[in-house]
């Protein structure tokens, strides 16, 4: 059981997020929500969220407040024991391309299918940066494969 707000009737969990509730609103908004305060609680501003708590209260109707974990709603998200064995461990490994990001979850997660596309090309451009920087030498300093420099009169071709 939690508390409404007294202004726009909206379940808090507790005094302190009734408080939290209250008071930010006021500072982002100002409205209602600030002049109950300056009525109800004239030193709203400078009070602790315990102290505020307590006075706010007094004038907040009860009301139900339905807690909500990630684990109860569906956010399209795998199930959390999917990939669990019986031993409580991981069952199954991400794959990771060369530049660490994690490949295998091929699935758009919810985005729309222009930002899908725009992922995936971005991810077949890294992936095409990294095999193509793999074969490279240290081509930013100037030395070349048989460690003369440009600097040191060499012409690129090994003169």
């Amino acid at each position: 059981m939690g508390y409404a707000c007294p202004v726009c009737a909206t379940p808090q969990r507790d005094g302190e997020h009734l408080a939290h509730h209250l008071a930010f609103t006021a500072m982002l908004h100002g409205d209602d929500h600030e002049a109950w305060l300056d009525e109800h609680a004239p030193e709203w501003a400078a009070a602790e969220p315990a102290a505020l708590a307590e006075e706010v209260v007094e004038h907040a109707e009860p009301a139900e407040y339905h807690e909500v974990f990630e684990d109860t709603t569906d956010r399209g998200r795998p199930a959390v024991d999917a990939g669990m064995s019986e031993g409580g461990g991981h069952t199954h490994s991400h794959a990771h391309d060369h530049s660490g990001h994690a490949r295998g979850h091929g699935g758009s997660g919810g985005m729309d299918p222009e930002t899908a596309a725009a992922v995936e090309e971005a991810r077949e451009l890294t992936r095409e940066m990294y095999e193509e920087g793999a074969g490279a030498t240290d081509a930013d300093d100037g030395d070349h494969a048989d460690g003369e420099s440009r600097a040191e009169g060499g012409d690129g071709d090994g003169n």
